[in-house]
């Protein structure tokens, strides 16, 4: 067994009883001491103890001081917080964007940022197909999705600069790969409240998209249809962007969005 092969080994060993901990410190309803973990683990003390502060450091779990025992953290609330979050904003899409596939005709999806990939959360297919494309789960470059360019739009000048900052990979023949050429795209989706793509991520496929924004004005998600090029062609791009703005609109009200009086700020 190589080196590599074992250290892996360990580390997966490792993860698996941190979450075994977190599991049995969830069921006790209160505090476990060091040695109680370490017998319910069938593990030594002094294993139990460094998987212990390895869990602390990341908040998942902390000490009270005056037991000196274990209880979860208030880390997990931030992950648990991000999961609901997310489950929130596709409840509040999901009617929205059954509208909008109906309008359409055409498949709509509802997107995340995830590093510095675009993730689709929810997806609903085209009224008319019987084979479809499942783009839920599916991670996707930024520069040459709709929705990746939506939510490059509206990130701090920093954050847009660090992703551009790196190379941009070419999909199609018609992936934009020169950062001058895409910042001027992104500065006209801050304009027209939408971006679109042309047989940028797979060829004879388009797409439109429009951002959704949360309580605070932040653009947190991104709506977008999309289907072959004879459908959503270039002489389409302007209707299906207005409905697909439309829809953002609509599903960033419920999220608790209040559009500016004065109609600045696109949604």
């Amino acid at each position: 067994m190589s080196t590599g092969f074992a250290l892996r080994n360990n580390r997966i060993q490792s993860l698996g009883r941190a979450l075994e901990m977190l599991d049995l410190l969830a069921n006790a309803g209160g505090e476990l001491g060091v040695t109680e973990l370490a017998r319910r683990l069938e593990v030594h003390k002094s294993t139990a103890s460094r998987l212990l502060a390895t869990l602390q450091e990341h908040g998942l779990v902390e000490q009270n001081p005056a037991s000196e025992k274990y209880r979860l953290g208030y880390g997990l609330v931030r992950l648990a917080g991000a999961v609901v979050a997310e489950l929130d904003l596709a409840r509040a899409a999901r009617t929205v964007m059954q509208e909008l596939a109906d309008r359409t005709r055409e498949t709509v999806n509802l997107a995340l940022l995830q590093g510095d990939q675009v993730v689709n959360i929810d997806q609903i297919s085209a009224p008319h197909l019987v084979v479809n494309v499942n783009w839920v789960g599916k991670q996707n470059p930024m520069h040459c999705t709709s929705t990746g360019k939506v939510l490059l739009a509206f990130l701090s000048p920093d954050d847009r600069r660090r992703l551009l900052s790196k190379p941009l990979p070419r999909l199609t023949p018609r992936t934009i790969t020169e950062r001058a050429t895409l910042e001027k795209q992104l500065q006209r989706v801050r304009e027209d409240g939408y971006a679109f793509t042309l047989e940028e991520l797979e060829v004879g496929l388009n797409a439109v998209a429009a951002p959704v924004r949360d309580s605070r004005g932040e653009v947190i998600a991104a709506v977008s249809v999309s289907g072959p090029s004879y459908r959503v062609s270039p002489q389409r791009l302007s209707e299906l962007g207005e409905m697909t703005h439309e829809a953002a609109e609509a599903i960033s009200r419920r999220m608790g969005f209040i559009p500016s009086p004065t109609g600045g700020g696109k949604a």
